[in-house]
């Protein structure tokens, strides 16, 4: 595995890390436009019919290279312990400022912004769909442990992640008025509104 790649996933097949790996290579060197399946192919040391089998397109690849990764950062930075909120909201904390801040995202969002938008936020893709359980499953846990609000889990995740999305996507947008640090607490303060259960009217701050 070349330095920089991703944690094995144990539901994808040996053959399609090896060629996501290979993919990774030649995004960071070449950026997205540059990246052709014949050379993803020819860096995994596959023939060109086993990765057309699997994406029809190097757009296609990247996109799942890049939500892939997005999900793998996210879930390395869940903690352990403490409430399932604080814990999911954490997790998607921490690993939204790693994505700002890894050279990968940052090299497409600097040369390659339209198809970061099309190919990986615009679609509800395998690794989109990853996600979306990772989140329904901390808001599953909060909400059996009483710190996440009534609502039905898939709903509740698909907004957590709009939320989280857009926080990495139009990060540059806002950056002279939130800069890394202000993003982060302001990230959190949406979240964890959004998350946390009503409060009783009744109940005094």
């Amino acid at each position: 595995m070349s330095p920089g790649a991703a944690t094995p996933d144990p539901d994808v097949a040996p053959v399609e890390l090896t060629i996501l790996d290979a993919a990774r290579e030649c995004v960071a060197e070449f950026g997205v436009r540059r990246t052709t399946l014949t050379e993803v192919a020819r860096r995994a040391g596959v023939s060109r019919p086993t990765v057309y089998r699997r994406w029809p397109d190097s757009r296609a690849l990247v996109a799942e290279l890049l939500v892939r990764e997005f999900r793998e950062i996210i879930a390395a930075a869940v903690p352990t312990t403490g409430p399932a909120r604080d814990r999911l909201i954490i997790g998607i904390v921490n690993g939204a400022a790693q994505v700002r801040s890894n050279p990968l995202f940052g090299k497409i969002f600097r040369t390659d912004t339209d198809l970061m938008l099309t190919y990986v936020f615009g679609r509800l893709g395998r690794n989109q769909r990853q996600l979306l359980d990772l989140f329904a499953t901390g808001i599953r846990d909060g909400q059996a442990d009483g710190s996440v609000r009534a609502g039905d889990p898939g709903q509740l995740a698909a907004m957590v992640l709009l939320i989280a999305q857009s926080a990495v996507q139009s990060a540059v947008t806002v950056a002279e008025l939130l800069d890394g640090p202000a993003m982060d607490t302001e990230l959190r303060h949406a979240l964890d509104a959004y998350l946390a259960p009503a409060t009783h009217p009744s109940r005094k701050e």
